[in-house]
């Protein structure tokens, strides 16, 4: 059987050996080709007129750009862009601000309890989000922060797994070099931002993408806590908008609000792809 196979081969003028180094490369670009399929065609319907919602093409003809107008006018989703852009831009500032201290701190420094807190800070993450929803709900009612930024700010201002992910690449930096610094003067604040900070750059870098990444795309606190139409963010707005259409250009122009509400992330992506991968590998490695 193999030696058949190798004459056949041989006589096609192609190598066993050629095949089987072609095999990953056919297997991964079939796999891209099942994972890109409903983003291209999320953009075609997009691009459609009504009547040709059905049309089995991933090349609309004709492809019109009305359908993103249609979505700015029927629904505020320039205001929506702008809640999720603010609100995943202040926790994720608030995330690497708060999480490198605290890394810092528990990589760095001793304390009694040390561990206990951190033991403590790691146990919130086996905490379903589900759990905490109603006593977030109520504190947000005594602080009177229901349907404001704040209101769906304070649950991620602080990440238990960007703490974890500080602490664990902190240890990385020489206590040598921190404690050079020391003798020369140089202040704990000075020795986080000036030293420790631009040697986990990587690190930094992963944890700012996943947080702006997971407070974009969060959809049931924001349902919970927002009242008005006006402060809702892209997730929960597409939800909405999505529930109002009724006719048949509904799919449509849901299709298009998603093609604009994911346009941000790949931006990101796309920018930051080499420090996500560097980030990823560095954390495999560590």
């Amino acid at each position: 059987m193999s030696l058949s196979l190798k004459r056949t081969s041989a006589a096609a003028g192609i190598h066993p050996v050629y095949w089987l180094r072609a095999a990953p490369y056919v297997i991964l670009a079939a796999g891209a080709i099942m994972m890109l399929f409903p983003f291209l065609w999320m953009l075609a319907t997009s691009l459609r007129e009504p009547k040709d919602l059905f049309t089995l093409n991933l090349i609309p003809s004709p492809a019109t750009l009305s359908n993103y107008a249609q979505v700015f006018v029927k629904a505020p989703f320039a205001k929506w862009m702008l809640n999720s852009f603010i609100i995943a831009g202040l926790t994720t500032v608030s995330v690497c601000f708060f999480d490198t201290v605290i890394g810092y701190i528990m990589a760095k420094f001793s304390f009694h309890g040390k561990k206990i807190i951190f033991i403590a800070i790691l146990s919130t993450l086996m905490v379903p989000t589900e759990m905490l929803i109603i006593p977030w709900y109520l504190l947000s009612v005594k602080l009177n922060l229901v349907d404001t930024y704040s209101g769906i700010l304070f649950p991620g201002l602080i990440s238990a797994f960007g703490i974890f992910l500080m602490k664990q690449f902190m240890e990385s930096v020489p206590n040598d070099l921190l404690d050079a610094a020391r003798i020369d003067g140089m202040s704990e604040w000075g020795i986080l931002v000036r030293i420790a900070v631009p040697l986990i750059k990587p690190a930094l870098a992963t944890l700012c993408i996943l947080s702006f990444l997971g407070n974009w795309n969060s959809f049931i606190w924001p349902l919970i806590v927002t009242q008005t139409k006006e402060n809702l963010t892209v997730p929960v707005g597409l939800a909405l908008f999505s529930s109002e259409l009724k006719d048949s250009s509904g799919w449509v122009l849901i299709m298009t609000g998603a093609c604009i509400s994911i346009t941000p992330l790949i931006l990101i992506f796309l920018v930051f792809q080499k420090q996500i991968i560097r980030g990823v590998a560095l954390t495999g490695l560590k």
